[in-house]
């Protein structure tokens, strides 16, 4: 049998996907005395009874479902559950590792306040009297607009009531993460401004279009799409992976379209020229379904011919001719996107170009096709109450600019007093949010912050007050997931074991705050705990989600209330969005996710780190992936040493020569660089967020930054 040397490639790093996949991939497991030796805080318990119990996970956005092994009261293994409809008995490193999580050395165990540099000890009374008082002090002299809090998500019941708490106090300044969401939301016509979410109905699909998207990289919940993508196999399924580096992801495709970075938008609208041209687009269905198509044709079959695409792109015109008549034929085709793991945004053009495909062979709310679903709104509690302080400090602008995260540092550093207390929940911006140092300066800039981290992380660590949340195993939480699963789902975690240290849940820190501040904040929060409120704000899940633990949420949409997908003039001269000056800086640095690091805001644990090959961290060095083109032309060799610079910052890297990937583009792991938690993880590898900064779509002012401008000198 002849393979060539793409074959050769996909073979080569297909294999290495297929290995980090199976039950035992790591190298910890060729001796099973490492686990002691390496970490001495995970005793092996004595012989006991054994029992299982179900609940959530909360690692990622993937919401999985677990069952947790323990012998007598200790956690000793945490498997995926059977049937549970988002990863149906499947489980990642990451959810492997939360044994590790939960007795691991990165816990905060009590309140901390930082006192003359040092965390010390204190006790809740104290920490929420502290609090209070500021917030009181606060108030008293009209500046509630100066309070803030960044959550890592906008759903979900603590989310929601750490948003509730500032709206009563009379601050406007709630902020989360984008996400690939917002940019699928922003492309549609909203009816009453409800947010609209994707559902993606990927087992029933035939043939699958992914622009960058990490399938089996990290990308929506992550062990679902493993198991959608391995079912593809025995069901003829094709797929095409649009990326500049062979991914994992790319490697177990049918096809690998080596796109220039950037270049996404573009390519589709190519597709979609051929689509039009051959009149293989469903009238029917793009009427019922959108708007502004017929200029929109228009202005597609005047600027993106194929050949002329091919220039831009890279992809050679036979090939998207070929991909075009595919898609256009099959019966249930799908295009998605969302670079590596989908946490970043994509510009809106980006968004239309492609889910613009969709729309136009009619596969939208279809079996096997792309769903317009409506954002889960399940919570149900009474109306807020305001005094007249709150009403008039909330007709203040917020801080940060249409309410988006990755313009707060840079409002806080431009201005005084802007943000005088922080709160942080289930979020670390001063690792995730890019342009790293304007974060931590703007971060130390303000007079108080509060996190409520579980785990001793770069943003807890330069907080003045501590207030530790348990782990999501000795906790009751409502875990909404959406991720592209075509029916939303909600999870609930159980408390597996008693809290183990002098931890608080955060719900219950916020409701008793906010009673202590009395008034019209107190009557906003009529329950006596954390538990009483998620009961009676999940209302008529509560008994399914308490017995069964997790509840599906079924949409059938009605026709007035699906919201129209709108398709928007393509740019004659797309440009691609990247920062710094070409003529200095010839080289285009791009990230790459990867199943194997955690680059949210848990940081990978001792487990997961034993994942990680020796092409992307080798001592406590990065490796960057460049073609041996890319190398020969700068006089650099495989594990050299070089300077890699952008415009926001140069840091000392590794060279690892790769085929897979373009000429002229660096890759980049994301996941490495922590500079907090323990000697398991802190120290190893560079931050990608230290490299590049943001960049706003100009329709939606989303931060869809993903490459930036660069050089490589030998060190």
């Amino acid at each position: 049998m002849k393979i060539d040397r793409r074959c050769f490639l996909s073979l080569g790093i297909g294999a290495a996907a297929g290995t980090a996949l199976s039950p035992l991939p790591w190298k910890l497991m060729d001796d099973a005395s490492i686990w002691t030796q390496n970490w001495p805080w995970t005793p092996v318990p004595p012989d006991g009874e054994i029992s299982y119990t179900d609940s959530t996970c909360t690692l990622c956005s993937g919401g999985c479902g677990i069952t947790v092994r323990k012998i007598d009261d200790r956690v000793v293994k945490i498997e995926g559950r059977e049937n549970h409809p988002v990863n149906n008995g499947g489980i990642c490193v990451l959810g492997l590792s939360g044994t590790q999580l939960l007795y691991g050395p990165t816990r905060v165990k009590s309140p901390m306040k930082k006192i003359n540099g040092t965390f010390q000890k204190i006790t809740w009374n104290q920490a929420l009297s502290e609090i209070t008082e500021k917030l009181l002090t606060l108030r008293a002299e009209g500046r509630s607009h100066t309070v803030a809090a960044i959550a890592g998500s906008s759903r979900g019941t603590v989310s929601a009531l750490l948003q509730r708490f500032l709206t009563a106090y009379g601050s406007p300044n709630f902020y989360c993460q984008s996400s690939i969401e917002d940019s699928f939301s922003l492309s549609h016509i909203q009816p009453q401004n409800n947010k609209t979410i994707p559902g993606f109905d990927l087992e029933n699909a035939d043939y699958v279009l992914s622009f960058g998207t990490g399938i089996i990289d990290g990308w929506g919940s992550p062990v679902r799409m493993i198991q959608a993508s391995n079912a593809w196999k025995t069901k003829n399924l094709k797929l095409i992976q649009v990326e500049p580096r062979l991914s994992d992801t790319a490697a177990r495709s049918d096809e690998w379209l080596p796109s220039k970075p950037g270049t996404e938008a573009i390519l589709a609208l190519g597709i979609a020229h051929v689509i039009l041209q051959e009149s293989l687009y469903d009238q029917a269905a793009i009427d019922y379904h959108s708007e502004g198509f017929v200029t929109w044709r228009t202005a597609v079959l005047g600027h993106y011919h194929p050949d002329k695409v091919a220039e831009i792109t890279g992809i050679d015109a036979k090939t998207i001719f070929t991909v075009g008549r595919e898609f256009g034929q099959a019966e249930k085709p799908v295009a998605i996107c969302g670079r590596g793991k989908g946490n970043t945004p994509v510009s809106v053009a980006e968004m239309s170009a492609i889910h613009a495909l969709n729309v136009l062979v009619g596969n939208v709310n279809k079996k096997g096709g792309v769903f317009t679903l409506p954002e889960p709104n399940y919570i149900s509690w009474p109306e807020i109450s305001f005094d007249t302080k709150a009403e008039t400090s909330l007709q203040t602008k917020q801080i940060a600019e249409g309410g988006l995260l990755h313009r707060l540092p840079s409002a806080i550093n431009e201005a005084e007093d802007s943000v005088t207390l922080l709160f942080v929940a289930d979020a670390n911006p001063c690792y995730t949010l890019t342009d790293t140092k304007e974060v931590i300066r703007a971060f130390k800039k303000i007079p108080f912050k509060v996190s409520f981290s579980s785990y001793m992380d770069e943003t807890a660590k330069l907080s003045d007050l501590i207030l530790p949340n348990h782990s999501y195993l000795e906790r009751y939480e409502d875990v909404p997931v959406t991720s592209g699963l075509r029916n939303p789902v909600i999870g609930l975690t159980k408390p597996i074991v008693n809290p183990l240290f002098q931890t608080k849940h955060t719900g219950d820190v916020i409701i008793s705050i906010a009673r202590a501040m009395k008034g019209s904040i107190e009557s906003s929060f009529p329950w006596k705990n954390y538990y009483q409120c998620l009961k009676n704000g999940l209302g008529q899940h509560w008994n399914p989600l308490l017995n069964n633990g997790v509840v599906e949420i079924t949409y059938i949409p009605e026709f007035e209330e699906i919201p129209r997908f709108a398709f928007q003039i393509p740019n004659d001269k797309p440009q691609v969005l990247l920062e710094g000056n070409e003529n200095k800086m010839d080289l285009t640095l791009i990230p790459s996710d990867s199943m194997r690091l955690s680059s949210g805001y848990i940081g990978a644990p001792p487990f997961m780190m034993k994942t990680i090959p020796d092409t992307i961290l080798k001592d406590n060095n990065t490796l960057v992936q460049i073609h041996p083109k890319t190398a020969e032309k700068l006089e650099l060799k495989q594990g050299c040493y070089a300077i890699l610079k952008t415009p926001r910052d140069e840091k000392k890297v590794k060279i690892h020569l790769s085929q897979g990937i373009g000429e002229d583009i660096i890759s980049f792991p994301r996941g490495l660089g922590h500079t907090a938690y323990d000697s398991y993880l802190a120290g190893k590898g560079i931050n990608f967020n230290e490299l590049i900064g943001p960049v706003e779509d100009p329709f939606s002012g989303l931060d869809v930054a993903w490459g930036i401008r660069a050089s490589l000198i030998k060190a």
